[in-house]
């Protein structure tokens, strides 16, 4: 393939995972109407070794070329990504493995979720949206808010009537309409789908859309070459709607194809609450009832009672030979406490939740002594307040 001076992408495609059917990635689509799947991302592989990356700015568009956006003009960027990876020292020597956090709450609007709202609301500026509308516990909602402000386009973002009061005046301030409702993010998501069919804006759901993918697959870049092109054993993911799990094992694969990375692959953990576990239903019993719902936690990204992605997060565990399980909302506060007190670091719920799973998993023998475990804080303790 070869760029021109504004085609900076190597897409080529957007695919359905399921069947294969291949669809225009050049005009707006949502996801793939063929098997009721998310589409994916397709992209020609003809990169050199990842030297190139070198004087490149530590933001998620230095991989630019295996990111969806053709021209640079479209690109609608905050600083996002370039996030820390560190070791947790004292954490390490107490629980006999090596500790590794990367931390996603010093991201613009304060987590992870600005990754693949960069991406998306790039392409769909590109691919010529003027109205942006999702559903959101929260994080989705702000960051969505910021960037169509930074683009120029009108956000609706629809939360949660309960939603912490901080969270909600962040889309206000940056602009967004935004709608209250009862229930949790699936009821969000069918007043989302109405909006769309009565405005015409484009659904930013988790998953309905290619792009936020995209961004998100960009933690497993940034991984590989902060680990100096290795991976992690194990990786522990706090999982919602599963864009960030999906995305990075997506980015591990096309790694693989690229040559950048060889060996064996993290095994990827899924970590929800008791209060809303579905993913640990689906996988543990092969179902997920229509009727499955779940309560309300502090960990409000993790409470997503009927995941669009279900099988492709069911897939990542099967191929990465993973587990998926729950701590309590009792533990997500105890780990808070006590990490914060062990390395002077406060993590959001969902962080807290990564570490109490890995407990869990030290106790059953899953993981074992020396070997080398990620961890994820994907949003800002300060904001859950």
């Amino acid at each position: 393939m070869t760029l021109t001076r504004k085609n900076i992408s190597h897409l080529t495609a957007l695919q359905c995972p399921r069947c294969g059917k291949q669809y225009d990635a050049t005009v707006l689509q949502s996801y793939a109407t063929c098997c009721q799947q998310p589409l994916t991302a397709v992209y020609s592989y003809d990169l050199p070794a990842p030297d190139f990356l070198k004087g490149r700015d530590h933001s998620i568009w230095r991989y630019r070329e295996m990111l969806p956006v053709a021209d640079p003009r479209h690109i609608v960027s905050l600083g996002e990504g370039g996030t820390p990876l560190t070791t947790l020292h004292t954490l390490s020597a107490r629980t006999g493995v090596q500790v590794l956090l990367k931390d996603e709450s010093v991201n613009p609007t304060g987590s992870f979720k600005a990754r693949g709202i960069s991406v998306a609301v790039s392409k769909a500026q590109e691919l010529g949206v003027t109205h942006c509308i999702i559903p959101s516990a929260g994080n989705a909602g702000g960051a969505l808010s910021a960037y169509c402000a930074k683009a120029g386009m009108k956000a609706t973002v629809i939360m949660p009537r309960h939603t912490p009061a901080t969270l909600q005046e962040e889309c206000r301030l940056y602009g967004a309409e935004l709608l209250l409702t009862d229930g949790l993010i699936d009821s969000c998501g069918r007043m989302a789908r109405q909006l769309v069919q009565e405005t015409g804006g484009f659904d930013m759901s988790t998953l309905k859309e290619p792009y936020r993918l995209e961004g998100k697959k960009t933690m497993g870049y940034e991984i590989a070459e902060q680990l100096h092109w290795q991976l992690p054993d194990v990786i522990i993911y706090p999982t919602g709607g599963g864009t960030g799990l999906i995305g990075m094992w997506k980015a591990f694969r096309e790694m693989q194809q690229l040559g950048w990375i060889t060996g064996k692959l993290p095994r990827m953990i899924i970590i929800q609450s008791q209060n809303c576990a579905p993913m640990v239903q689906y996988i543990e019993n092969g179902n997920l009832p229509d009727d499955f719902s779940g309560y309300p936690s502090i960990a409000y990204g993790l409470a997503v009672p009927q995941p669009f992605a279900k099988d492709m997060m069911q897939e990542v565990i099967r191929q990465s030979d993973g587990k998926a399980l729950t701590v309590t909302e009792e533990e997500m506060e105890a780990g808070i406490s006590e990490i914060a007190a062990a390395e002077g670091i406060l993590l959001s719920p969902e962080g807290s939740a990564t570490y109490m799973g890995l407990i869990k998993l030290i106790e059953k023998d899953w993981v074992q002594e020396d070997e080398q475990v990620l961890l994820f804080n994907t949003g800002s303790w300060y904001k859950y307040r």
